[in-house]
């Protein structure tokens, strides 16, 4: 038989005040809960999750990217610039070329966690 949502709701209108109260004290500030929703928004596309895959294995540049993924210099840039802006990838330039990678091993650890939850739905 298959549940409801209401099946996942209490069905009666008491709350834990000792268990409000403890994750209350450690609830982050506002602003920070901002910028990991909006992390998340960021991680909400194919293109920059196939980008964040592909540079957890090296670094690359723009060119590498676009014909890994047979998509223009011009649509990868965009979505690079966006995962700057969240400084969820960084650039270093080598001469002439920019060569872009994850932006530290947190993003890392983050993009290797969320893979193994959806690999294990699989």
């Amino acid at each position: 038989m298959k549940k409801s949502d209401n099946d996942y709701i209490c069905k009666v209108d008491f709350f834990d005040p000792k268990r409000v109260s403890t994750v209350k004290k450690r609830l982050k500030p506002e602003r920070t809960m901002q910028l990991l929703a909006e992390t998340f928004k960021v991680l909400g596309d194919t293109t920059r999750v196939k980008i964040l895959f592909a540079l957890s294995q090296q670094e690359l540049c723009v060119c590498d990217l676009a014909k890994l993924f047979d998509i223009s210099k011009s649509a990868v840039s965009h979505q690079l610039r966006l995962l700057r802006n969240m400084r969820l990838v960084k650039y270093r330039k080598d001469g002439k070329m920019v060569y872009y990678s994850l932006d530290d091993d947190h993003i890392k650890n983050l993009f290797d966690e969320c893979l193994r939850h959806v690999e294990e739905i699989e």
